[in-house]
């Protein structure tokens, strides 16, 4: 060893005491935070503040010096940062010199397994792992679970480990009925359902807008070339109860007894709403009602006749009232929006300047001029010019080219007002009372601080089995998410789920890729599960399709504990997807390190033939 090396050595070492002294300052420091924890969380509380302490380092140049060492970079350190630290300084003892200078740490008796621990700590909240995979799959029911028992047991026989259950929608009946469902159709499979239940919390949206025209358009489908490929199809009467006409807009008329004339390829003459003359076709027809079908365009509105080939002159069926047609403003860059504290409904306005509710009113006593507003995911943003007691006024400086269109009930996201609001509502308060009897896990929503989890343990006592996830979905709370764990890891069993979706909008789509690892690493650190959330195999849950990226996208999901699906019409066809996906990548990542398991693909002696099927990978 040259006296160079020798030297740089002993400054390593010198350098990392004096870090692994600052990691004992901040135990230190926190040390009435770490005592209040439960006891089986009393490592990983003290693993987290160390990892936090660590973070609050730049190492990059103490880690490039250790590699040319070829020592420990401190890059996986997570799960037993002092572990880490005492390790090394051990092996830098043991190349300068067995000098009494530099006396080895004493390895620690029955050092905890973090990773061990973390596994126990899933198990506490998500359940126990699943045959085929190690994370867990967590979906969210659509309404229809209440009624479709079969819908809910072609998720669990998919492999569902976790329904979650919106408590934004559908009620305590619709609800309970769900978990009729999940419990049935558990009896049927033999496998286990936990039941999560998220929490609305402060709803922070647009208010409504003035409803449009009551009007119905119908049109047929066209080529290229304006041949009609499809007919344009409507029923007449009152909604069917069965599927005798799918994708028909219901137009309804005033005078049953007239609709139940209609025979089967009768035609109906009418002027619509532009003063065009139109023929309709009966197609099918029932007592309540009838198919028609038409090869041109044509505007329903309210009082429109319609006169039948058979009838005698002057009788007429006549349109009934139809429903408003949902409106919305039209918003481009360099306009001017202003938020009310008024929820009346909003007039559309075209001269640069909206009009619009918003539903949360202390927003108009935290905001600030100079913070950003984000509307409807980010579609929309802005700068706040002004604030009154009851309206905000913001600068438009992002739309699309054509405008971008502003509807009720969309998402309002203010990233840099400091929002003075308890995560729990009255609203989630009264749905505790049925979560604490029904669920396994709470989710609670718009988690930004340690005394917005304070506020729902102290909700949930006498209630120690029940799991508590937090949704980690602003950038306040992914920025106080140590001091956030540590008020939660008082509870038995505790995890953060990843809410990327508003997070995204929050801290930038840029940087939601990194924000989302650290959260990965520091509640690694804390030894406790994570759940990976929003537009996982989006596109093939909508659509019966997937995407490449989202595909991808799944696949680095396998870092978390635990995935979560969002609903969809092919929501059985992606959770299968998902668990395959699943399955195949825990043999080649486990959080941030990589396996290096066998890969068959490039085995140069393996014959050209037969797919593999032990596991190990192969393409062909």
């Amino acid at each position: 060893m040259t006296s160079l090396e020798l030297s740089d050595l002993i400054s390593l070492h010198s350098e990392i005491v004096a870090l692994r002294a600052d990691l004992l300052l901040a135990e230190a420091r926190q040390a009435e935070e770490i005592a209040a924890v439960a006891p089986h969380h009393e490592f990983s509380a003290t693993n987290l503040v160390h990892y936090a302490e660590l973070r609050a380092h730049d190492v990059r140049d103490l880690q490039t010096r250790l590699a040319r060492h070829g020592l420990t970079s401190l890059g996986r350190t997570e799960s037993h940062v002092l572990a880490s630290i005492d390790g090394l300084l051990r092996t830098l003892s043991l190349l300068i010199t067995p000098d009494d200078r530099f006396v080895p740490v004493a390895v620690p008796p029955q050092l905890p397994d973090g990773a061990a621990i973390l596994t126990r700590n899933t198990a506490l909240l998500l359940g126990r792992q699943p045959e085929h995979r190690s994370t867990r799959i967590m979906v969210t029911l659509p309404s229809e679970a209440a009624t479709d028992g079969e819908l809910v047991q072609s998720m669990l026989e998919s492999g569902m480990d976790i329904a979650r259950v919106n408590c934004a929608h559908d009620g305590a009946s619709g609800w309970s009925a769900m978990i009729a469902n999940i419990r049935s159709a558990e009896a049927s499979t033999g496998q286990r359902c936990l039941v999560a239940m998220d929490l609305g919390g402060p709803k922070l949206r647009t208010g409504p807008i003035e409803p449009g025209p009551e009007v119905i358009k119908i049109k047929p489908v066209r080529s290229a070339t304006g041949a009609v490929l499809r007919r344009g199809l409507a029923w007449l009467g009152t909604r069917p109860d069965n599927a005798v006409a799918p994708g028909a807009s219901v137009v309804p008329v005033t005078d049953p007894s007239w609709v139940a004339l209609r025979h089967v390829g009768d035609t109906i003459d009418f002027v619509d709403a532009r003063a065009s003359h139109r023929t309709l076709t009966v197609e099918q027809s029932y007592p309540d009602g009838c198919l028609v079908s038409l090869t041109q365009t044509a505007y329903f509105v309210p009082g429109l006749a319609l006169a039948a080939d058979r009838d005698e002159p002057g009788v007429v069926g006549v349109v009934d009232e139809l429903h408003p047609t949902e409106q919305s403003l039209l918003v481009h860059r360099g306009d001017t929006l202003i938020l009310t504290a008024d929820l009346s409904p909003a007039a559309v306005s075209t001269d640069g300047t909206h009009r619009i509710g918003c539903t949360l009113p202390e927003a108009f006593r935290s905001a600030h001029p100079g913070e950003r507003v984000l509307l409807d995911d980010g579609k929309i943003a802005g700068v706040i010019r002004a604030v009154a007691p009851t309206e905000i006024t913001v600068e438009v400086n992002r739309a699309g080219v054509s405008g971008t269109r502003l509807k009720a009930e969309k998402g309002i996201n203010l990233p840099d007002t400091q929002l003075a609001i308890s995560a729990l509502t009255d609203d989630d308060v009264a749905d505790l009372t049925f979560v604490r009897t029904h669920a396994d896990i709470v989710n609670i929503s718009f988690v930004r601080s340690a005394a917005d989890v304070r506020d729902l343990l102290a909700h949930l006592e006498g209630n120690p089995e029940l799991g508590v996830v937090l949704k980690i979905e602003t950038v306040a709370a992914f920025e106080a998410l140590p001091q956030i764990l540590l008020e939660a890891m008082r509870w038995q069993g505790v995890g953060v789920m990843i809410a990327r979706g508003d997070l995204a909008v929050e801290a930038g789509f840029e940087r939601l890729a990194e924000v989302q690892e650290e959260i990965l690493w520091l509640c690694e650190a804390a030894h406790v599960p994570v759940i990976w959330a929003t537009q996982v195999l989006d596109t093939l849950a909508r659509t019966g399709v997937p995407s490449r990226a989202e595909v991808t996208d799944a696949a680095m999901a396998e870092r978390a504990e635990c995935v979560m699906l969002n609903k969809g019409p092919f929501i059985a066809e992606a959770i299968a997807m998902l668990a395959g996906i699943l399955g195949r990548m825990q043999g080649h990542t486990d959080k941030k390190r990589s396996l290096l398991r066998r890969l068959r693909a490039w085995d140069l002696d393996t014959p050209q033939v037969a797919p593999v099927s032990d596991g190990s990978s192969s393409i062909r």
